[in-house]
């Protein structure tokens, strides 16, 4: 398992992305799966920077374990921000038109779509938020 603590800012996203990427190349994840990994990591940990502690900042942990049998790639992310489960938010309506659409969540709702499992427990006044991922 690989782990990267840092400040829950918005300007630390790359740095993200860059863990994420350099253990999915090493495990030779398919571009087009990475590339769905990094958009998911890039709304979840957008999302913790603005909103977990605002207007404060603090820091979130994200842990990555590459595992074989089948090829799966588990991505959890950790913060004592403010308890929120972005999983419990209805789906929008993506049959409306945008202008019709309520503002927000389409974000977390592409991120679940994209991602073959996500579990959010708050435990020991932590958010911790899983996404599961098929590397074939």
């Amino acid at each position: 398992m690989k782990e990267l603590t840092l400040e829950a800012k918005v300007a630390n996203l790359q740095q993200v992305l860059d863990f994420v990427d350099e253990n999915l190349k090493s495990m030779r994840c398919p571009m087009k799966i990475l590339m769905q990994i990094d958009v998911a990591v890039e709304e979840i940990f957008v999302n913790v920077a603005s909103y977990a502690y605002a207007p404060d900042t603090g820091s979130v942990t994200i842990r990555m374990d590459l595992q074989e049998n089948p090829r799966t790639v588990v991505i959890t992310f950790i913060d004592s921000g403010v308890p929120y489960n972005p999983l419990a938010k209805a789906d929008p309506d993506v049959t409306l038109s945008a202008e019709e659409r309520a503002i927000g969540g389409l974000g977390i709702y592409m991120v679940k779509k994209s991602m073959d499992k996500m579990e959010y427990e708050y435990t020991d006044k932590q958010n911790i938020l899983t996404m599961i991922k098929g590397i074939e």
